[in-house]
């Protein structure tokens, strides 16, 4: 029997979003977690799904449902920690190899901003494991442009829902108001425990193309 709980955050250290279009959004995510769990709760009964097919069908509505909330969970609680409990200078090693990769901070920031005003959903920095380099990707849904086995670093949510009480259509100001929301010592733990799976993993770096934050960090 399924029983998720939804984590709860503090949303009192974040500046310039209020705390109606923080809790509202807050329980789009509990919904997700909802969800899920119903979904993950459903019982397998070969006679339900004798109509399976992939234009429509009762397994097809299902697995379509549990992709969808499952990152909708995983999305939203990876933006909340990431944007709470202050700690908002950039720093650490995550920022060393920000810098590194794509020349300077504000470099980083202003592709971040772009990819977040290009898409409907998420703009996430993550790490890759074809290359390990990082990516920022863009996904216009929970389920529509995800990257499997690929490490998000940091999350953002660009959906209209988690900034149009508070800014209308202006999504710059938005995007702007997030950055200066992030938590970079969780981004910076995020980035230490990729570095730490990656040791566990004993990685064959020749089957790679080797960046330098790993070399230096493994």
């Amino acid at each position: 029997m399924y029983n998720m709980k939804p984590e709860v955050f503090n949303f009192n250290s974040v500046k310039g979003i209020s705390q109606r279009q923080l809790n509202e959004h807050y329980k789009l995510y509990v919904g997700y977690v909802n969800i899920l769990n119903q979904i993950w709760n459903t019982d397998y009964n070969p006679q339900n799904y004798t109509d399976s097919n992939p234009t429509y069908s009762k397994m097809r509505s299902l697995k379509l449902g549990e992709t969808y909330a499952l990152n909708g969970v995983k999305l939203h609680n990876l933006y909340f920690k990431n944007m709470t409990g202050g700690n908002t200078t950039p720093h650490g090693p995550v920022l060393n190899s920000i810098i590194n990769q794509f020349s300077s901070y504000d470099n980083f920031l202003s592709y971040l901003t772009n990819v977040g005003l290009s898409m409907r959903g998420w703009a996430v920095l993550s790490i890759d494991s074809l290359d390990n380099k990082f990516h920022i990707i863009g996904s216009d849904l929970h389920d529509k442009g995800s990257v499997w086995i690929s490490y998000p670093i940091l999350v953002m949510d660009v959906y209209e829902h988690a900034y149009f009480m508070d800014f209308g259509t202006n999504k710059k100001e938005y995007i702007s108001t997030f950055i200066k929301n992030i938590n970079w010592t969780v981004v910076n733990k995020r980035f230490q425990k990729y570095l730490h799976l990656m040791q566990l993993l004993n990685m064959n770096h020749n089957r790679y193309i080797p960046y330098e934050f790993l070399n230096r960090h493994i």
